[in-house]
């Protein structure tokens, strides 16, 4: 059965359901403003490379949730137009309140939420589930440097969203990802472990054996630091 939720409910099984995560995590809130605590337990999940989905629907994103963002591999970001909902699901357990994920913890706010269990209520959590699932759907996936997660250019503006020093003869590391079939993220991993790619002091760096395959580290004003390989190559 559901579980009424007040304001000191709401923050602290929402910590609970994201320390809770195992396999997958999603958070849909409006506003993407995330005190230290929340970070702290992302970063958690990140290294532990859980597969994290934050939905959020203001597009006014502050320069330190750019920051943060940029070092975390395995957590991805999609803008959701018109997006009101609130509603924060791990595999477990889900939660629909209405607290801001950038209102956690400030219990000087009065909220109200609804937990969800899934072995209790079955049915209640897959229509919550398939209902944040739609709108992850929908969404529109934003990378870790902010720039539109394209499909294949369908114009001569979207072409030009590519790094400037890719060239006919090679990919950056998420065209050869979207050729390849996966995510930007799980070919980094890949990457890094056949040892054509470090990733220290919370940046990455090409080793000698990458630079072997013939890879080569860029520099774009516009999209920062990026890698870039031959069209054929394949880790």
């Amino acid at each position: 059965m559901a579980k009424f939720l007040n304001t000191s409910a709401t923050n602290y099984f929402l910590e609970e359901l994201i320390k809770g995560a195992k396999d997958r995590l999603i958070l849909i809130s409006p506003f993407l403003r995330l005190n230290d605590r929340i970070k702290e337990l992302l970063a958690d999940k990140n290294r532990l490379k859980i597969d994290v989905r934050i939905v959020y629907g203001k597009s006014e994103l502050q320069p330190e949730e750019i920051n943060w963002l940029k070092e975390l591999t395995y957590i991805r970001t999609s803008f959701c137009k018109n997006l009101h909902a609130k509603c924060y699901m791990n595999e477990e357990l889900c939660i629909i309140a209405s607290l801001n994920l950038y209102e956690f913890s400030q219990v000087n706010n009065n909220e109200m939420g609804v937990l969800i269990r899934r072995v209790d209520d079955a049915e209640l959590y897959k229509d919550a589930y398939e209902e944040a699932q739609r709108i992850v759907r929908i969404s529109e996936e934003i990378r870790i440097t902010l720039e539109r997660v394209p499909s294949e250019p369908e114009s001569k503006e979207e072409a030009k969203a590519e790094p400037e020093e890719q060239t006919s003869e090679t990919l950056s590391t998420s065209k050869l990802a979207q050729l390849l079939g996966v995510r930007t993220a799980e070919l980094t991993d890949k990457l890094i472990q056949a040892g054509l790619l470090e990733h220290r002091d919370g940046k990455y760096y090409i080793t000698a054996m990458g630079k072997d395959v013939g890879g080569e580290f860029r520099m774009s004003q516009r999209f920062g630091p990026y890698f870039i390989w031959p069209k054929g190559f394949r880790p």
